[in-house]
């Protein structure tokens, strides 16, 4: 796609080539005129003097609309560098008058629907991903780098204090453990822990040995270290052993233990409170604290490398797809094209006509806001190319009209005198 500089200059190229073509006619009438009273040519000496005063008066009209002619400041030359602010107010009282009229509006979004064009426009695949490329590549990375990462750890850690208070940490517990009051899951559960911590205890006999002997009196010389390792071990052993048997005294008293915890967890509110006040006591721990506040650190940083990767970005083909999704739904939904349509038809022509006056004076404020040999220089751009037929025409048009003039006046010395 051409840039508009790239468009400026095939523009600009265009109107030298049709002003050089202009002259071109209009310096070839000239040379028509001196051969005609070179060569005593009456009918060729009548067409090329008014080929001459056509093509340079249309010369003069075409170049007073943007300029003085040669420099010249004529009266009512550089119409428009001079009468810029009038055109500006007269084209915002136009638009506001003449486009912004109900009926006229009425029938030309009936004519459009809005929805359904939109909808298809969506619906491509190339046109969801244009979308899909322009929010990932300036929304999404305009959006990091300007929120405050500060300010989104501080709502981060905001909303997860509201909501852990909000929660009743003591049911929830009371609600998991519940099952364990009822059938052999509490039994089994309480044999495979104390199993586990036979394992444990069995492979972890020298790390026993070394506590003890930390603990010994220095005096002893190290004489006891072994007899009561071995003691300590095996009493723990024992007393995993007989908690392994559930009609053993230990275990029953491991069971009613076990009860009394899981009946307070579950009537009292004492209990809850403090599993909560737990809980929270431990999410208010600057670990936590640390490891909430990395959240955003690590969203932040996958959101930037995803971005990076172009158009294998996951997010941009995520975007991508619900745009086009979006524009099949429409599609699909007639009620949901009725309600756009029918919004596009009354609110927003009801905000179009309370507000077409603010529109017309935006229009003029512009326009007066503009430079006047600037706006000249644009115009002649874009419709200076066309306006060189006019010269071209006057020229032709006023050669014409001088070999008619000259064959009445032929006629009338001929016929009449």
């Amino acid at each position: 796609m051409e840039t508009s500089t790239d468009q400026d200059i095939v523009k600009l190229k265009a109107l030298r080539k049709m002003k050089a073509s202009a002259l071109s006619l209009l310096g070839f009438a000239v040379l028509l005129f001196i051969i005609a009273i070179y060569f005593k040519i009456p009918i060729l000496q009548a067409f090329s003097e008014a080929a001459m005063v056509g093509g340079i008066a249309d010369w003069f009209a075409v170049v007073a609309l943007f300029r003085h002619p040669l420099g010249i400041p004529i009266w009512h030359t550089a119409i428009i560098p001079t009468k810029k602010n009038e055109i500006g107010e007269n084209l915002g009282n136009f638009v506001s008058e003449e486009f912004l009229n109900r009926e006229k509006l009425e029938i030309k979004l009936e004519e459009f629907n809005f929805a359904t064009k939109a909808s298809d426009w969506l619906s491509h695949e190339e046109n969801a991903d244009k979308i899909a490329d322009s929010i990932a590549l300036h929304v999404l990375p305009g959006i990091l780098k300007t929120i405050k990462d500060e300010d989104v750890k501080r709502f981060i850690q905001v909303q997860f204090k509201e909501k852990l208070e909000g929660i009743n940490f003591g049911d929830w517990v009371a609600l998991a453990l519940e099952p364990l009051q009822k059938g052999n899951m509490k039994d089994q559960l309480l044999t495979n822990l104390v199993e586990v911590m036979s394992s444990e205890l069995a492979n972890n006999k020298d790390l026993i040995r070394k506590k003890v002997k930390e603990s010994t009196p220095f005096l002893s010389f190290g004489l006891a270290d072994k007899s009561i390792s071995e003691g300590v071990f095996k009493g723990l052993a024992e007393f995993l052993d007989e908690a392994k048997n559930p009609e053993s005294a230990v275990r029953i008293k491991i069971d009613e233990y076990v009860y009394d915890f899981l009946d307070k967890v579950k009537n009292s509110e004492e209990m809850r409170i403090k599993i909560n006040n737990l809980i929270l006591g431990f999410a208010g721990k600057k670990e936590v604290q640390d490891y909430i506040n990395g959240i955003w650190d690590e969203i932040k940083l996958s959101i930037s490398n995803d971005l990076e990767k172009g158009d294998e970005s996951s997010i941009k083909k995520s975007i991508a797809s619900l745009i086009q999704g979006f524009g099949n739904g429409i599609k699909e939904d007639s009620l949901m094209i009725d309600k756009i349509n029918n919004f596009i038809k009354n609110d927003l022509l009801e905000v179009l006509l309370n507000n077409k006056k603010v529109i017309g004076d935006l229009i003029s404020s512009t326009v007066k806001s503009w430079d006047g040999r600037e706006v000249s220089e644009k115009l002649e751009l874009e419709i200076g190319k066309d306006l060189q037929y006019i010269r071209i025409n006057g020229t032709l048009v006023g050669g014409l009209i001088g070999i008619i003039i000259y064959g009445v006046e032929w006629t009338y010395h001929y016929f009449v005198i």
